[in-house]
């Protein structure tokens, strides 16, 4: 049976297919997924292109663009999806990356660097996450088409040069990554060895990942940028890594030596009692940074609550729903105590 998202990725072909006269015109996609931390994507999908105050995400918000290439050209569609809540919607994470996009689709991460104590739990956490959802997926592609899982399994390396002194010491994500230092000007303001920690420790997470890093204001312009990188899928061979500048890394231009040691003593390394490199940067950037417990980043709010989503008829309904549920749920503790619930509930009405 058809789900509703097949019903509607089947109209939206079709109408592609008409308008292109039918002449072999091919729809080209791209699919990029926003999230972050808690209430810090919320300038991304709903503001994109659109000259308006954009609104928090609340769980997984979905929206398009397209760019027509010229009369009786394949068009472009972009796919933006945008997790809300940081961590606390990571089961989410699994709706929209399936093995119909795998191929074509992106993963932006934002860091609020206003939070350096959030950065490492929120950025591990949404990681492992996604890495876990796409490694099935391609496991399971595996099993029904080797061909796609062995290419995708290849293209997480095309970024990296095939003589960079790095290609046996990382593990590139699965899908293309790029990791976003946002509220720069805050951080900026920073203590210098505050932001050389930070600085180098989203260098060596963004290079051991294979992702791009970009630690600039996060305004329209990069969202303009954004949106053609997710066209295009390209991105400037540029470079800057200076920590008193915004920074600027393609995949696969940084490298560990240009990165330098983690910032810390050989005897402090020694005593930390790291299994992995990664595990090593997490326990010298901890150790700086005292992360907050999973609980704390996690968006404990209502969205029910929220007034961008009221309606009056449905409010209200709910209302007296919940009026019926709270009474009845309370008739047994108002006859212990001798009233008599027919006059109870009146007065709670």
């Amino acid at each position: 049976i058809d789900t509703l998202w097949d019903i509607a990725k089947a109209e939206v072909e079709k109408k592609e297919n008409l308008e292109g006269n039918g002449d072999g015109v091919e729809v080209w996609e791209k699919s990029l997924l926003f999230m972050g931390n808690k209430n810090g994507v919320t300038y991304t999908v709903s503001s994109l292109d659109r000259d308006e105050i954009p609104k928090p995400t609340l769980a997984l918000e979905y929206t398009f663009g397209r760019r027509a290439k010229g009369h009786n050209r394949p068009k472009d569609i972009a796919h933006f999806w945008e997790l809300g809540g940081g961590t606390s919607l990571l089961d989410l994470i699994c709706i929209p990356i399936t093995n119909d996009n795998i191929r074509t689709f992106a993963i932006i991460l934002v860091l609020d660097l206003s939070k350096p104590n959030e950065l490492w739990p929120t950025m591990d956490s949404l990681l492992q996450v996604t890495r876990n959802h796409v490694d099935k997926i391609i496991t399971k592609l595996g099993k029904t088409n080797p061909k796609v899982a062995t290419e995708i399994k290849q293209r997480t390396w095309n970024n990296m040069p095939k003589d960079h002194p790095d290609h046996e010491l990382i593990d590139p994500f699965p899908i293309p990554l790029v990791i976003i230092g946002s509220k720069y000007d805050i951080f900026r303001e920073f203590d210098s060895e505050m932001r050389k920690i930070m600085c180098k420790t989203l260098r060596f997470v963004s290079h051991y990942y294979g992702a791009s890093l970009v630690v600039s204001v996060f305004d329209r312009y990069l969202i303009t940028n954004m949106n053609f990188f997710s066209f295009f899928n390209l991105f400037s061979k540029s470079i800057s890594v200076d920590q008193n500048k915004p920074l600027f890394i393609p995949a696969g231009l940084d490298s560990l030596n240009q990165i330098g040691p983690p910032p810390a003593s050989d005897s402090d390394i020694g005593k930390l009692h790291a299994h992995t490199p990664v595990d090593l940067w997490k326990k010298i950037y901890e150790k700086t940074f005292p992360p907050k417990s999973t609980r704390d980043l996690k968006d404990v709010s209502d969205p029910a609550q929220d007034t961008q989503y009221a309606e009056y008829e449905v409010d209200a309904m709910r209302t007296q729903k919940n009026q019926v549920h709270y009474s009845s749920s309370n008739k047994g503790w108002v006859q212990y105590l001798g009233v008599p619930f027919q006059q109870y509930n009146t007065k709670l009405a």
